[in-house]
């Protein structure tokens, strides 16, 4: 069982990675183009703002995910470095199950709120809000895999990606 969920979450992290990635580039792209439609055609686009706004609700939460498997949250590494033995274990115990409480509770209300805003659309497209706010269950959803296979095997990679 654990190494399913090991396999699984690396390529779920590997994804999430290759996507925030993505829509990182995503986002520079449409910033160049609202640059150039509002100081060279003297026309600014309407709608790259905000999907830019939008696309990196995205980015985050995907991101999040990344750096959640790594460990690389800053504050509760200090506490893990700190601690030895028994404690050390009590820690990486208390550190999963907040984890997995905060992510339960970001997805149920995450859940609820896609639901009461589905019927709103954008305001410059006729897109409906909900596909910008499911970034937030569908990264808690991912952040309570990516605490379980942290907790299942631990890695501290935020040093080592840190440039």
């Amino acid at each position: 069982m654990k190494s399913l969920i090991i396999a699984i979450d690396r390529r779920i992290t590997g994804l999430c990675l290759s996507l925030a990635c993505a829509i990182l580039a995503v986002i520079s792209c449409l910033g160049m183009w609202q640059v150039v439609t509002r100081f060279v055609f003297s026309q600014p686009s309407t709608w790259t703002e905000e999907i830019m706004r939008r696309l990196l609700i995205w980015m985050v939460m995907l991101g999040t995910v990344v750096a959640l498997r790594q460990g690389a949250l800053i504050s509760v590494d200090l506490m893990l470095r700190l601690s030895r033995g028994a404690w050390r274990s009590t820690v990486r115990w208390i550190i999963t199950l907040v984890n997995l409480s905060f992510f339960s509770v970001v997805l149920w209300f995450g859940i609820d709120l896609v639901w009461r805003i589905r019927f709103q659309t954008f305001a410059s497209l006729n897109l409906s809000m909900a596909w910008a706010y499911a970034a937030i269950p569908t990264g808690a959803l991912l952040g309570l895999l990516a605490t379980v296979a942290h907790h299942a095997d631990p890695q501290h990679d935020e040093l080592t990606t840190a440039l």
